[in-house]
C-alpha cells in the first residue's frame, strides 16, 4: 500500500522533479509497481504538468501491448487500488523515498561484499561501479573553490557577525548579537523561563522578528500553540488574559511580528528533517525547542547522540546561513542556583559545548516556599566564541509577558 501511496504522490508534477532520477529509483520498488514506476517515468518525459492515474495507466498500457490476459486484470485491480489510495504528505513521502533508496544501496553493498567473502565475485569493478553511479548522492566530485581573502570582503564579513542585535540592554552590552553561521545553546532547568526566553529574543520589542530576521520555531516539548502564545504575549507586552480582554490591541501588536514568525510541531521529528526544512523555507534564525529531541542517531550513550546532533545542527547553521538556537534542559545539580556551567549540561556535559558558538545557561535562586518567585533571571555565558566574554549577567523576566529586561 505504501508503495502505491508513493506512485499516486509522484503523479504531482512538482514532487516528481524534486525527487526523479537517481533518488527514486526504479529499483526500491516491488516487480509489479516497478513497472508502473517505469510508465510514469516515460509519461514524465513526454508530457507536460502532473499525471491522473487514468493518463499513468494509458501509458502503461501502450508500453506493455503483450500483456496476457490474466496479467491485465491484475494490473488493472492494481491502478484500480492506486485510484483509491490517497498521496502521502509531501514530508513523509520525503522521508519514506529517502530511506528505501538508503535500504537498497545498503542491500547491493551488502550482497556484494557477501559475494567477497564467498569467492564468487574477486573484481572491484562491481563495488567501482555502484560508488560511480551514487556518487553524485554520497560523495560528491571535488572541487575546491578558495575562499577570498582580500581586506574589503574580510571586513565585511567581520561586521555581520552580530546582524541580529539582542533586546536584552545588559546581554547586549556584553554580547552585542548573533547572525548566520552560530549555533547558540541556551539550558535552563524546567520552569526557569526557557520558551520565554526565545520568544522575547525574537517576539519582544526591537527583537529579532522587529528587526527583519525570519524565524522559525520547531517545537517538540510543548505544544506550538503554548509557545505561539508565548510570542503573542511578548510582542504584544500583555498577559494573556490582557490579550483575551483586549485583542484589537494585541492583534495590532503581534501582526507585524507574525509575518516574520513560523511556528511548526516537529515531535517525533529529527535532525535531518530540520535540515530540510531550513533548505526549503530559507530562515534567518531556527529555534530548536528541545534541540536534544531532533537527535537522529540512537545510542546507549546520549553524549555520542547529543554530539552527533550538535555537529548536524552547527552544519546546518553554516551550510545555510541561519542562527540556529538550541533550547536544552540542565541536570539536577543546577537546580536553585544562579552560578551555572557546561558541565550541568544534561546528557552532553562536553558534545554541545564543543560545537556551539555562544553557550547561554539561565540560572535561578531557590524559591523560598511561601514567598514569590524571584524575577531575576542569571545567563551565564558559558562559551562564547563571538567576542570572548565569559561571565554572569542579570536580568528580569516578567514571565506572564514572556519578556526579559535588563
Amino acid at each position: 500500500m505504501m508503495e502505491l501511496a508513493l506512485i499516486k504522490t509522484l503523479l504531482d508534477r512538482d514532487f516528481y522533479e524534486q525527487h526523479k532520477g537517481i533518488r527514486c529509483p526504479d529499483h526500491i520498488f516491488s516487480k509489479d509497481t516497478r513497472g508502473i514506476k517505469q510508465a510514469l517515468d516515460a509519461a514524465m518525459e513526454t508530457y507536460e504538468g502532473s499525471l491522473s492515474v487514468q493518463d499513468l495507466q494509458a501509458v502503461f498500457m501502450v508500453q506493455n501491448k503483450s500483456m496476457t490476459t490474466a496479467t491485465k486484470t491484475a494490473m488493472d485491480a492494481l491502478f484500480r487500488r492506486i485510484e483509491m489510495t490517497d498521496p502521502i504528505k509531501e514530508e513523509i513521502a520525503q522521508d519514506t523515498l529517502s530511506q528505501l533508496f538508503q535500504n537498497y544501496v545498503g542491500d547491493v553493498v551488502a550482497n556484494l561484499g557477501f559475494d567477497y567473502v564467498n569467492g564468487t565475485e574477486n573484481s572491484l569493478e562491481p563495488l567501482r561501479k555502484i560508488l560511480d553511479d551514487y556518487k553524485d548522492d554520497f560523495t560528491p566530485n571535488l572541487r575546491v573553490d578558495w575562499e577570498a581573502d582580500d581586506l574589503d570582503t574580510i571586513l565585511a564579513a567581520t561586521a555581520l557577525e552580530s546582524r541580529w542585535s539582542f533586546n536584552i540592554p545588559s546581554l547586549a552590552r556584553r554580547v552585542e548579537g548573533v547572525s548566520g553561521g552560530h549555533l547558540i545553546v541556551v539550558g535552563a532547568r524546567p520552569n526557569t523561563g526557557k520558551t520565554s526566553f526565545h520568544a522575547s529574543l525574537i517576539a519582544a520589542e526591537n527583537g529579532f522578528a522587529h528587526q527583519g530576521a525570519k524565524c522559525v520555531i520547531l517545537c517538540n516539548e510543548e505544544a506550538y500553540t503554548r509557545v505561539a502564545s508565548r510570542y503573542v504575549s511578548a510582542s504584544a507586552n500583555m498577559t494573556m488574559k490582557e490579550v483575551r480582554e483586549n485583542q484589537a490591541l494585541a492583534r495590532k501588536r503581534y501582526e507585524p511580528v507574525r509575518q516574520n514568525i513560523m511556528f511548526k510541531e516537529s515531535t517525533g521529528k529529527t535532525m535531518s528533517w530540520v535540515e530540510s526544512v531550513v533548505k526549503q523555507e530559507k530562515p534567518d534564525v531556527v529555534v530548536l525547542d528541545m534541540g536534544d529531541k531532533f537527535a537522529d542517531m540512537k545510542s546507549e550513550r546520549s553524549d555520542i547522540t547529543l554530539k552527533a546532533a550538535a555537529i548536524h545542527a552547527r552544519n546546518i547553521a553554516k551550510q545555510y546561513d541561519c542562527c540556529v538556537i538550541w533550547m536544552s534542559q540542565l541536570s539536577a545539580e543546577a537546580e536553585g542556583k544562579a552560578d551555572l556551567n557546561q558541565s550541568m549540561m544534561e546528557g552532553s556535559k562536553t558534545g554541545k559545548a564543543a560545537e556551539a558558538d555562544l553557550m547561554l545557561l539561565i540560572g535561578k535562586t531557590q524559591q523560598v516556599e511561601g514567598e514569590d518567585e524571584d524575577p531575576v533571571r542569571y545567563l551565564n555565558l558559558a562559551k562564547n566564541k563571538l567576542n570572548g566574554f565569559q561571565g554572569k549577567i542579570t536580568c528580569v523576566l516578567d514571565g506572564a509577558r514572556s519578556i526579559y529586561s535588563a
